[in-house]
């Protein structure tokens, strides 16, 4: 049995333009664990053949993520985060208190097979910024990011998935930048 996460292969600063994070308001967010339907809460790496039947989900056998991948990306997200958005990125509510909170609902996050040699990433997700003080959604948005694969295997899997999560990471932070309401909050 094998086990992967999703390190990224880039410690620098992942986004196309650096942040002027002196620009940017130092806000307090809470990321809430990402949900995920019941399918792809567990640690399977997920696969499927599109050019055979595209509703059909298989699973390698002998390999493993180390958590669900919603766990994982929660963590890839709120690392990323804290440190490209200069944020106080809280992961409990208990700890401490917050100005914004961040929804992620998990739809796919799978390996998919155009043909038996071609395979591509592909992650889909519904972002959520809700204001903590009121409970109402400040914005929401669809996010999907596909790479294609190294090779037709597992590890082909967790490197495209790996990018694409990247690449995912990315759009989010740029779209919360835009959507996060800056100065004071009351």
């Amino acid at each position: 049995m094998t086990f992967y996460d999703l390190s990224s292969q880039q410690s620098q600063n992942l986004l196309q333009q650096p942040l002027q994070q002196a620009q940017l308001p130092k806000r307090n967010i809470l990321i809430s664990d990402a949900s995920a339907p019941p399918w792809l809460d567990n640690t399977a790496i997920y696969y499927r053949l599109a050019y055979h039947n595209s509703a059909q989900f298989h699973r390698y056998a002998n390999s493993r993520w180390i958590a669900s991948p919603a766990v994982l990306l929660s963590q890839k997200m709120r690392d990323r985060i804290a440190k490209e958005m200069s944020s106080q990125v809280i992961k409990n509510n208990n700890t401490a208190k917050v100005d914004h909170i961040l929804h992620i609902e998990l739809e796919e996050f799978a390996q998919i097979f155009d043909s038996a040699q071609q395979s591509h990433a592909l992650i889909t997700l519904r972002a959520s910024l809700i204001k903590r003080n009121t409970r109402d959604v400040i914005a929401q948005n669809y996010f999907s990011a596909q790479t294609a694969a190294p090779s037709s295997d597992a590890s082909g899997a967790v490197a495209a998935l790996s990018a694409a999560s990247d690449q995912l990471i990315n759009k989010l932070i740029a779209w919360m930048i835009i959507e996060l309401p800056s100065g004071s909050l009351p």
